[in-house]
């Protein structure tokens, strides 16, 4: 097994506020204040609708196989000894483990046993821009999954075998540094740079508030106009709503 490599995780006080915030907020941020346009993981879907993910990420990374390189068709017997098992023994609470499996349908990249372990250590969610397999095991953990599909393959079947983790990857086309913050939702899954944490934040607050008052509005009238976006009329009625919800705390 590879040596296990340190990671810095940003401080929970800078994680916890992305529970409050939608995928789709965090992307307007991140576009709008901070200039990063290269965001959005594509690829892996929710394959647990309803579960959201925020956490600091641990990444590893699949590369083609080369039968001269790595011999043989023994399973765990290879695994163990790869960085796929450094991958998950590094995984800590409040992790998302983020893999970059280049997008291959065929190869398997982790199974109901290593999805097991890094639920019971806490981790709150993974990402895999390809396959896991034992996906009706891996759905009942309640594990937050982000993924392309599902194979009945193992870790190192056919094309792939996971050679590093928490390097830099390109996961879905975008690049994962370890210790990026992940924020995944039935939208799909972002990536949020530590250092422009405050910037999002702070934009996805005020947002979401606004947001928050356009959607009654707009339940309660259906004037698009006024309220979506807001007119002069519907911005002057919006900070008297603000200006109450923040009294009322």
């Amino acid at each position: 097994m590879p040596q296990l490599k340190p990671i810095e995780r940003p401080p929970p006080e800078l994680i916890q506020p992305f529970w409050e915030f939608g995928t789709a907020t965090i992307s307007s941020a991140l576009r709008e204040v901070c200039d990063i346009r290269r965001a959005f993981i594509t690829g892996p879907v929710a394959y647990t609708p309803g579960l959201k993910t925020v956490g600091t990420a641990v990444t590893l990374s699949f590369l083609p196989k080369r039968e001269d390189v790595i011999s043989g068709r023994a399973e765990e017997e290879q695994e163990v000894r790869s960085a796929l098992w450094a991958a998950v023994i590094a995984t800590q609470k409040g992790d998302v483990l983020v893999v970059d499996a280049r997008g291959n349908m065929q190869t398997g990249c982790l199974g109901g046993m290593l999805m097991t372990g890094i639920h019971a250590k806490g981790a709150t969610g993974l990402v895999v821009d390809g396959c896991v397999r034992d996906t009706p095991e891996a759905r009942a953990l309640g594990l937050p999954l982000f993924l392309r599909g599902a194979t009945p393959h193992n870790a190192s079947h056919f094309e792939m075998y996971p050679w590093d983790y928490n390097v830099a990857i390109g996961c879905g086309d975008i690049l994962v540094v370890p210790g990026d913050i992940i924020v995944g939702d039935d939208d799909g899954v972002v990536v949020v740079p530590p250092k422009v944490a405050p910037e999002v934040i702070d934009y996805c607050r005020t947002r979401e508030g606004r947001e928050d008052f356009e959607r009654i509005k707009l339940r309660e009238t259906g004037d698009i106009e006024k309220y979506y976006p807001l007119n002069a009329e519907g911005q002057k009625e919006y900070e008297e709503w603000l200006r109450n919800q923040q009294e009322q705390r």
